[in-house]
């Protein structure tokens, strides 16, 4: 599978600052039905309303992070990503989103697979722990590494599988997905290349954002 055409950077900060969900909302069709999963405070939900005008849903585990939602006027309720998106019957979305989200499922693979399942698009963000910089924090330091995408000690992480770009790529041929569109964004935020190799994307993205579709 060829790679194709990129974006910017992903970061585990408070949601409105975050590039990543700058891209999604650029990759999302305007006027569409949107289901985000581990939507948090609302960020890329009232992102998408205000610029593209969707018809937007939300999912979150945290009672906090529904309260910050229902704060802002978003339709949002309490849910497990795991557990919960079994309910929601084929199709009943246009694009299905797990931003940030995917590394701390306990059940990834089915995540992805119910996601392609709800939404005609599945659009995924997450961390590359494939990075040039963990690489060589591993290399010097032999210990795990606490970087801009990959915040936390490993003692306290809510990341439960870390993976690379090229780890995901292979989940998405497993279960027969096809990559529509892609970007990987350097540790600056900027997109790395343009339909470059996967393995160059897995040395120099920070984090990707991916599109995908059954």
């Amino acid at each position: 599978m060829n790679a194709p055409v990129p974006t910017s950077e992903i970061v585990v900060e408070p949601a409105s600052a975050r590039v990543d969900l700058q891209i999604i909302a650029d990759l999302v069709e305007p006027k569409t039905r949107v289901l985000d999963i581990g939507c948090g405070d609302g960020a890329l939900l009232s992102l998408l309303q205000a610029r593209k005008g969707i018809d937007g849903r939300g999912v979150e585990i945290s009672q906090g992070g529904v309260n910050e939602c229902v704060a802002r006027g978003l339709s949002v309720i309490q849910g497990d990503a795991d557990r919960d998106l079994v309910y929601y019957p084929d199709g009943a979305f246009d694009y299905a989103i797990l931003s940030q989200t995917i590394q701390a499922t306990e059940n990834p693979k089915l995540v992805l697979s119910e996601l392609l399942r709800i939404g005609r698009r599945a659009v995924v963000s997450f961390p590359n722990f494939g990075h040039w910089s963990v690489r060589a924090y591993l290399l010097m330091h032999g210990r795990m590494p606490v970087t801009k995408s990959l915040s936390y000690s490993w003692y306290d992480t809510p990341n439960i599988h870390f993976c690379t770009i090229r780890d995901f790529v292979a989940l998405v041929d497993e279960i027969g997905a096809t990559v529509e569109q892609a970007v990987a964004l350097d540790a600056a935020g900027q997109r790395v290349g343009m339909r470059l190799p996967w393995g160059f994307w897995n040395l120099f993205g920070a984090q990707a954002v991916f599109v995908l579709r059954r």
